[in-house]
């Protein structure tokens, strides 16, 4: 049974915002989340620029309850929370900002989203991945592993001086990290996991993958649209086993709407398997 303030009809209003944004999935998540636990709330989509997350907020009135963040806003939410929670502390990005209370939180989910993805498709102990980006999602993506009991990491970036970052939360997780420049990243030895952070990549991006690697180790594709990616669809056709970046998007959505029903991320909700099934139903 939902707390009697869940009910309360003043706020009503969530949405997802970003840039680019049109292709969010999260608004039909989180739409059939809803009507699965019976809350007539809605959940919209806004193009925001980065820099323009303060300015939005700025003109949210009552009706707010929350909002879900995707690039390039992540780090931005951070500096705008009153409160933010340990995950999101460590990994100096925000996917989340809840107005519960009439406090701003910051949340990322985009770690236990991780986490479950994986697991649920049976990954559930990789020891020396591969991390292709430098980004805010991948900081994510270091500190599930860490979680997971990965003991060393490769993260091939465009730009080596962004991954000095990671490489410092890695160390913090115990987790050994090797920096590679994008364009000498070239054989992929001894690794147990790829996993894809970067929109847009192709074969001719200066990375490719050998068939031995596409057949033998599973590959966690975060980009999902479109799809199959190109390098999801390369994973495929040597017959390998590819986590889509869907399932991570559903299940950091799951947490998303225990932190706006319940205003905590751990809590489960009424009925949750169902209304997960829903959720996953809305994908398509």
């Amino acid at each position: 049974m939902l707390p009697p303030e869940i009910l309360d009809p003043g706020r009503t209003r969530l949405a997802v915002l970003g840039s680019p944004i049109a292709h969010s999935r999260s608004p039909r998540l989180h739409a059939a989340a809803y009507r699965a636990l019976g809350l007539d709330w809605s959940y919209e989509r806004f193009e925001v620029a980065e820099g323009g997350l303060a300015a939005f907020l700025g003109g949210l009135d009552g009706a707010w309850r929350g909002l879900s963040l995707t690039m390039p806003l992540k780090r931005e939410a951070l500096g705008l929370a009153a409160a933010v929670s340990p995950v999101a502390r460590l990994t100096n990005a925000v996917n989340t900002l809840s107005f519960i209370g009439g406090a701003v939180r910051g949340w990322n989910t985009d770690v236990r989203g991780i986490v479950a993805a994986l697991r649920t498709n049976g990954v559930t102990g990789p020891r020396a991945p591969w991390i292709l980006g430098a980004g805010a999602t991948a900081t994510s993506v270091v500190a599930a592993l860490g979680r997971m009991g990965a003991t060393r990491a490769f993260i091939a970036a465009r730009r080596p001086v962004q991954a000095e970052g990671l490489a410092g939360l890695a160390g913090r997780l115990g987790v050994d990290v090797t920096v590679i420049p994008w364009d000498r990243a070239t054989r992929v030895e001894g690794a147990d996991l790829v996993v894809n952070t970067v929109p847009g990549w192709s074969p001719e991006a200066g990375l490719a993958f050998a068939e031995p690697v596409r057949a033998g180790v599973p590959l966690l594709e975060v980009v999902y649209d479109p799809w199959p990616s190109p390098l999801a669809a390369g994973w495929l056709d040597a017959d390998g086993h590819v986590v889509s970046g869907l399932d991570m998007l559903l299940h950091q959505a799951v947490a998303q709407v225990r932190i706006f029903v319940l205003g905590d991320e751990d809590a489960p909700l009424p009925a949750e398997p169902r209304v997960v099934e829903a959720m996953r139903a809305a994908l398509g």
